[in-house]
């Protein structure tokens, strides 16, 4: 039986600013070792080329000479010799052979072994038979030129050695190697320098978003300098945190002001439900009133709970902005309002079509009808609408609102002095302006000339 398979731990893989260096680094080493060996190729190539052309011209320059004249090997020697005058420009050798293929004394420069071609050389009839071959010899390698120089008298040996040229390529591919290296060594250098210009950002970033994932704290700061692609991911990152933190401080907020609001009318419930027990001993009045108290207590709550769940739930995210006709919107809440108050109310619309999301739109109309209704519940003056373009208000001819409270009557949960002994739970306005703001607009509000109040919003600019 075979034991379990045994996973070997992964190596960690490196950083961004590793591959980086790493990336640039490679990119170099092919660029240079490419550009290297083409170029050390056509050197090459060049260098081999020059040398077998003083080579061939060695070989040539002897051979017309020997076809021109008649010459004796003795004619080559010294430094005053043929060979001197001949090859003098050039990078070779020319040294005599006798007659039996020996090199002539005084001309030797290099011993090389003959060869019986050399020898046959050396007694041929016809001037200028030439023969080349390569020799390997223990430490060099040479390319041999023999030229013979008729009647027998023996024949000229150019030598040229190719050790020197091999040495001069050997040099050059060191050279080439060491330049290679260095452009490896600063590209590596380079790129990771450049980096650690961009990741040092990502880096910094990284330990904003694990610090704020780790201590749930938004107040990091977070680099955001640059106009690259690194400083818009910080900037944006930077105004995602600020969302965030002003949502959470929203929902502090509102959770406050929720329980401050819930603790009434709870308050209240709590004394009526604790009478309950005795409720038989009472008079039937009292007994009527305890009754319409809790009934109208445990409504209030309903309705601060359902507000409470509209304004928190954020309905905007499940309703897509599509085309409305206000003047439908507008209209078929005046007809609800009509039947919840059995008031009067006007409409003045326009065909305007906006981009909007219809409940949203549809809960803010009903909000400020419900709230013209509320605050003049015996009023004999119908309330108006005015719905034209992107703006929307109800006018009244209620009590209006107090100056010192016309910026603060769409805050949640605030009730003017004059509202507080009418029921409802002050989220009614405020959830007017998170439809305004929602869709780009604003609310607003002031009192009407001769009395009463005109309270509306607007969609957009």
């Amino acid at each position: 039986m075979t034991g379990p398979a045994v996973r070997r731990p992964r190596l960690p893989r490196p950083g961004l600013r590793t591959t980086l260096s790493l990336a640039f680094a490679a990119m170099a080493a092919l660029v240079a070792v490419l550009i290297g060996t083409l170029g050390y190729r056509a050197a090459a190539a060049l260098i081999r080329d020059d040398e077998a052309d003083d080579f061939n011209s060695a070989v040539h320059a002897v051979s017309g000479q020997v076809e021109r004249e008649k010459l004796y090997p003795g004619d080559f020697n010294g430094p005053s010799g043929l060979g001197e005058q001949l090859l003098h420009p050039i990078r070779v050798t020319a040294q005599a052979l006798d007659s039996s293929g020996a090199v002539l004394p005084g001309t030797s420069r290099v011993v090389l072994p003959t060869t019986p071609d050399e020898r046959a050389l050396a007694h041929a009839e016809a001037p200028a038979r030439t023969v080349t071959y390569e020799c390997d010899l223990p430490g060099a390698t040479w390319r041999v030129g023999v030229v013979s120089l008729g009647g027998g008298r023996g024949a000229v040996q150019v030598v040229q050695r190719l050790d020197d040229v091999e040495l001069l390529l050997a040099r050059l591919r060191t050279q080439m190697v060491a330049v290679v290296a260095a452009v490896v060594l600063v590209a590596g250098g380079a790129g990771w320098l450049v980096a650690g210009r961009i990741t040092g950002r990502l880096v910094r970033l990284t330990d904003a978003a694990e610090l704020v994932a780790s201590s749930g704290r938004l107040d990091v700061p977070v680099p955001a300098a640059g106009t690259d692609e690194v400083g818009r991911l910080g900037r944006a990152f930077d105004r995602m945190l600020v969302r965030l933190a002003t949502a959470k401080e929203n929902q502090r907020r509102l959770v406050q002001d929720a329980g401050h609001e819930l603790r009434t009318p709870l308050t209240s419930l709590r004394t009526n439900l604790s009478v309950l027990p005795s409720i038989d001993r009472l008079p039937p009045a009292e007994r009527a009133a305890l009754l319409a108290d809790l009934s109208e207590e445990a409504r209030e709550l309903t309705e601060l709970v359902e507000e409470l769940v509209a304004l928190a739930a954020d309905r905007k995210a499940d309703e897509d902005p599509v085309e409305v006709v206000l003047a439908e919107v507008v209209h078929e809440a005046a007809a609800q309002a009509r039947r919840r108050s059995d008031r009067e109310i006007t409409v003045d619309t326009d065909g305007t079509v906006v981009i909007a999301r219809p409940d949203a739109l549809a809960r803010a109309v009903n909000n400020l009808l419900d709230n013209a209704a509320k605050f003049d519940p015996a009023g004999t003056s119908p309330i108006e609408v005015v719905a034209r373009g992107q703006r929307v208000e109800v006018r009244d001819r209620g009590p209006g609102v107090d100056a010192a409270d016309l910026d603060r009557i769409f805050d949640r949960f605030y009730r003017a002095t004059a509202a507080r002994s009418l029921p409802g739970s002050g989220l009614g306005l405020a959830i007017v302006a998170e439809v305004a703001r929602s869709h780009g607009g604003t609310a607003f509000a002031a009192n009407r000339k001769g009395g009463g109040a005109v309270i509306g919003f607007t969609l957009g600019d």
